[in-house]
């Protein structure tokens, strides 16, 4: 019964429009006061949360998010938007190819799913509508495809998987991530093509030969920036809060050295920008550490796998019911705290089961990527309707399709290990 008044208080105070991380906190200090006096209530929330950001792999996300703050305004997009244009641009929907490929190469730069939406999507969502694609075609494309840079690294939430998960290797969670983000990508540019083909639409005209390699090799120095981060990790020249530390460098290098799109003012903006995500972020950290180890404290994940598991012993069905239920809990909540509540919740139910960590991890962040997309709560799908100057019903219809395909490559991920272990296995350090 206490454990619904926990709920009850998280949920009434996320109706009265209080942030999610101060609902979290609260709760779980409300909590916490029907079990013990107050102070002793005021001394554990305060240890676990302290707790919660005290771990050196945290370090990494805001060196990631300070670089893909700098290479959303260091004039990255536009370049990666050329090169994309060069490969797939005379292709039937070439337009919405070079849409998705763009999202996937300036999401895995930048670890931003809202920063890849904003900066491609204020730029390919007019080229669309002048070629005459419908707008909220073009915004939807655009959000669903910006979801790709969340599994491909560098990407901040499978650092907070990791972290909630205690133990899964950083590393390892990164390579997990490159073939079913890939697959998310080749099944929307799939959805391209036979939408461009049903509409008619064909391809740009082809660039001389020599204008299309100059506009991939303008790309290559931002692109060399997943090759060096990743490179280094997977040799072992560095850890990944490391890697984080050198991709600022290298992005600042780039953006004010090469590019000369980032002066000093700008460098300013960006470094209060990541200073207000980064306190976002670790706040949400911090009062999640706090609810789960409440969770676990109450025996909560404990009484869950009981009930699931006499349900089925079946890996297939309990993924699923745990698919199912991260697709509702993806559209009212925002990934990070779903990441940190749920983890703990459901990891050692999938372990036991034998599900791989790695496997896990990746289903989880792709499951919750479609609530980024999913109404009333999705945030790239608002971010989208703005870009693409639409209203969110009229975005719906046009995601349909999208979600499928993106449900598709999720079930795969789910089915086949194989999927997010095969890189891992081979070249993990």
């Amino acid at each position: 019964m206490t454990i619904i008044f926990l709920f009850a208080c998280f949920f009434f105070l996320l109706l009265l429009n209080v942030p999610v991380s101060f609902a979290i906190g609260l709760s779980t200090f409300l909590y916490m006061l029907t079990a013990m006096d107050f102070l002793p209530a005021v001394t554990t929330v305060a240890q676990r949360m302290t707790n919660g950001v005290n771990t050196f792999a945290l370090l990494a996300i805001p060196f990631f998010i300070l670089s893909g703050q700098i290479m959303a305004q260091g004039g990255i997009a536009k370049r990666l938007i050329n090169c994309a244009m060069a490969l797939l641009g005379t292709l039937p929907g070439g337009l919405a190819l070079v849409n998705v490929m763009s999202c996937v190469f300036f999401g895995a730069l930048s670890g931003s799913a809202v920063a890849a939406t904003s900066a491609i999507g204020s730029f390919m969502v007019p080229q669309m509508e002048k070629a005459g694609y419908d707008k909220a075609f073009s915004g939807a494309i655009t959000a669903t495809a910006s979801t790709t840079g969340l599994l491909i690294p560098p990407s901040n939430i499978l650092i907070v998987y990791a972290i909630a998960s205690g133990g899964v290797s950083i590393s390892a969670l990164f390579l997990a991530g490159y073939i079913p983000g890939l697959l998310v990508a080749f099944a929307l540019m799939l959805l391209c093509y036979l939408y461009a083909k049903r509409k008619g639409f064909t391809g740009a005209t082809r660039l001389p030969f020599n204008v299309a390699l100059i506009q991939i090799w303008k790309a290559v120095p931002s692109l060399a920036l997943i090759v060096i981060a990743m490179g280094g990790i997977v040799s072992g020249i560095f850890t990944p809060t490391e890697a984080g530390a050198i991709a600022v460098v290298y992005a600042l290098i780039l953006a004010v050295g090469v590019y000369r799109e980032v002066d000093l003012k700008a460098l300013g903006n960006i470094l209060t920008k990541t200073i207000e995500t980064t306190s976002i972020v670790l706040f949400l950290i911090a009062t999640s550490s706090a609810l789960s180890w409440l969770l676990s404290y109450e025996n909560i994940p404990q009484e869950l796998s009981d009930v699931m598991l006499g349900i089925s012993e079946n890996p297939i069905v309990i993924l699923l019911i745990i698919n199912l239920i991260l697709l509702v809990v993806g559209a009212f909540m925002d990934m990070t705290p779903a990441v940190l509540i749920f983890t703990p919740i459901f990891l050692p139910i999938a372990t036991s089961l034998g599900v791989d960590p790695l496997q896990f991890g990746i289903m989880m962040v792709l499951n919750l990527s479609i609530g980024l997309c999913t109404p009333p709560v999705g945030n790239i799908l608002f971010v989208s309707c703005a870009v693409a100057k639409t209203k969110m019903e009229q975005m719906i219809k046009p995601m349909l399709p999208l979600y499928a395909a993106m449900i598709i490559v999720l079930i795969l991920v789910s089915a086949f290990p194989t999927i997010s272990t095969a890189l891992p296995n081979l070249l993990a350090p």
